[in-house]
């Protein structure tokens, strides 16, 4: 038991370290490395796996997905989608009371469509809705809380970067799993507005109302989403339709990878075409998404060698191997 034993503690002080601030990455790959010299008796064996191990980890053609979805979310900051979407809602919904609240969980979800990751959504709506909403008097409260749980949505509806790393590391479809998440996604945004609803009567002092806007504006703003829409049905579409047009008539499928690139593209194409997206902010955002990318690698490695140090001290063996002769069985209905 020396080794399952071992395998609790390391949990635990990983844990510890990330309670500490030490970066996932590091803690997850110094508590994998120790605990593999631990149990080997010599850290020859660990250094010598660290020969291949992130090459074969990351020259992976799947994992290509990840630095295009994270550079499409830059092109769309950069291009000004996220001020489009927030003002479109903002004019359906900010006659309400807290409406605007709600506008900022739809621009959330509308920008994680073409983000798929939940720290930029938060992050560049946050930047986008936090000023609009204090400046009608919403309390601190509902306006961080909106955008923190809005920003949840980056990874839920897709396309989801940690949807797409989650489907190559347990080795499942992306495409079932990015349309497995579209409908939780949508309910998750309309339940948030519902809690902004519920909230607001609670506590009316949290929020104001603006003033309605004529349908006629109204929809002459939804003129402005369109490339939202019609980037999310490129990539989307091209992922799960059947619409990749071959030499010989033949139809097939985008692949996730192929879907990605040509989100990024047209994601950039736009930026060019409103004017966001000029040499400086091109560069900007080629540094942010090699610096992501770096950090969700690091990430990926950090857990290899935990989880080979796991396999070392046979750790999921014996916890399977317990919940089978437990004598828990499924209920039958």
């Amino acid at each position: 038991m020396i080794g399952f034993e071992l395998a609790i503690f390391g949990f635990i002080l990983m844990l510890g370290a990330i309670f500490f601030r030490m970066p996932i990455a590091i803690a997850m790959a110094v508590t994998g490395f120790i605990g593999s010299w631990i149990i080997r008796g010599s850290p020859t064996a660990v250094l010598s796996q660290m020969n291949s191990l992130p090459y074969d980890g990351f020259s992976s053609y799947s994992l290509s997905i990840v630095p295009l979805f994270l550079l499409m979310g830059q092109f769309a900051t950069k291009s000004g989608m996220s001020n489009a979407l927030f003002e479109t809602a903002s004019d359906w919904l900010g006659h309400r009371k807290g409406g605007v609240a709600m506008a900022a969980v739809g621009a959330c979800g509308g920008f994680g469509a073409v983000c798929g990751s939940s720290l930029a959504t938060a992050s560049t709506m946050g930047q986008v809705a936090l000023p609009e909403m204090r400046k009608r008097g919403y309390s601190d409260a509902l306006s961080t809380g909106v955008l923190a749980a809005g920003g949840t949505l980056g990874i839920l509806i897709p396309p989801s970067v940690i949807l797409v790393i989650y489907a190559i590391m347990t080795e499942q479809n992306i495409v079932k799993m990015f349309l497995a998440a579209l409908i939780p996604g949508i309910l998750a945004a309309f339940g948030y507005m519902l809690a902004v609803a519920v909230y607001v009567r609670i506590y009316p002092d949290s929020a104001t109302a603006a003033e309605r806007k004529p349908y006629s504006e109204r929809f002459r703003s939804l003129g402005k989403v369109w490339p939202v829409v019609l980037i999310f049905g490129l990539v989307m579409g091209g992922i799960a339709g059947d619409w990749n047009w071959t030499k010989d008539g033949v139809q097939a499928l985008f692949t996730p990878t192929e879907g990605a690139a040509w989100g990024a593209v047209a994601t950039g194409l736009y930026g060019l075409w409103t004017g966001g997206l000029n040499r400086d902010s091109f560069i900007d955002c080629i540094l942010s998404t090699a610096s992501a990318s770096a950090m969700i690698f690091l990430i990926l490695l950090g857990a290899t060698l935990f989880n080979s140090f796991l396999a070392i001290t046979q750790m999921p063996q014996a916890l399977a191997d317990w919940i089978s002769t437990s004598g828990f069985k499924a209920k039958t209905v």
